[in-house]
């Protein structure tokens, strides 16, 4: 049930974040005073979920930790849901952009150590383990999309894109050792090039 790589939604229906290029004043002077509003409101949000985890995490909660109050919070997202899609869509520009400016081997190695120490995925396989095992069980649809976006990122075909998505999984649920995951992704980067 999720859409463009939505957090399940606590609602039951999932959210569907377009990004920040379809907000009104986007590429204005305002637009830019809204976009840093609403980085430190996502900033925020992953405090929030890292600390009680996505059930767990109120708009209250989110807001407080974001140091606004709560009806800033409501004049960028509507719902808790909406909050932790435009997380989650911001986490992977950021993930994808850290990608693109790396040699394969660094960019994996540096994929695994983000992905692996990741505070709000570390905090929902303790407490809410199904919420993400939902977020990973993306669709067919979906599941091309980000390897397509991964393989660009690495430089890759589509088969080690789905090779390398994979293993990045796999990194989500079992992180292991940090010199592991390193050891790992030169090892990966070989089989790649």
């Amino acid at each position: 049930m999720q859409d463009r790589g939505m957090l399940p939604s606590t609602a039951g229906t999932p959210v569907v974040w377009r990004g920040p290029e379809h907000l009104p004043g986007a590429h204005t002077r305002a637009g830019n005073a809204m976009g840093r509003t609403r980085a430190g409101l996502l900033a925020g949000a992953a405090r929030a979920f890292a600390e009680h985890g996505l059930r767990r995490s109120t708009m209250q909660s989110i807001a407080a930790a974001a140091g606004v109050a709560k009806a800033t919070l409501y004049n960028h997202f509507r719902t808790k849901d909406e909050v932790a899609a435009a997380l989650l869509a911001a986490e992977l520009d950021r993930l994808t952009a850290l990608a693109e400016t790396l040699p394969r081997d660094q960019a994996l190695a540096a994929l695994s150590d983000e992905l692996g120490a990741h505070p709000v995925l570390r905090r929902l396989a303790e407490v809410e383990p199904e919420t993400l095992t939902a977020l990973l069980a993306v669709g067919a649809e979906r599941w091309a999309e980000l390897t397509a976006r991964l393989g660009g990122a690495l430089q890759v075909d589509d088969d080690g894109a789905e090779l390398a998505g994979r293993w990045l999984l796999a990194v989500v649920l079992q992180p292991g050792r940090s010199t592991t995951r390193r050891r790992h992704a030169g090892r990966l980067a070989a089989v790649l090039a």
